[in-house]
């Protein structure tokens, strides 16, 4: 992905245009025309020590710890724009077969991946 692609998909405050995607193989709507590949985004965040001790006391009370929800909903979407931002770059309409992942980067930081299929599509007529 181009450098700038990259650096406009991480800023959250400047979303890349909406693309649709779907979980499933293929987009209600739509018939797939052309298959480009896989496409992929991916961000790595770390806790904050303040956030820590937060989540600490919460922990002794129970409940949602918001501010960690709020980092993992803000890494997902950035994860999805860097998606979008790459298949964009490869002239596709859409994304299909979308999947998430995390894993363990070091103590402390998670990365979220997001991958799914690239494709062209045109709208299918009405029924």
């Amino acid at each position: 992905m181009s450098t700038e692609l990259t650096r406009a998909a991480a800023d959250l405050a400047h979303r890349p245009g909406e693309m649709p995607m779907s979980t499933t193989d293929d987009l209600p709507g739509y018939r797939i025309v052309d298959s480009l590949g896989l496409v992929r985004g991916n961000t790595i965040r770390a806790r904050h020590v303040g956030t820590d001790i937060v989540a600490g006391i919460k922990t002794l009370f129970g409940g949602e710890i918001s501010e960690y929800t709020k980092m993992m909903a803000e890494s997902r979407e950035q994860a999805l724009d860097r998606m979008r931002a790459e298949a964009v770059e490869v002239g596709a309409h859409a994304i299909v077969g979308v999947r998430f992942t995390t894993s363990t980067v070091l103590q402390g930081a998670a990365e979220i991946l997001v991958y799914g299929t690239a494709v062209r599509v045109e709208r299918l007529p009405p029924a």
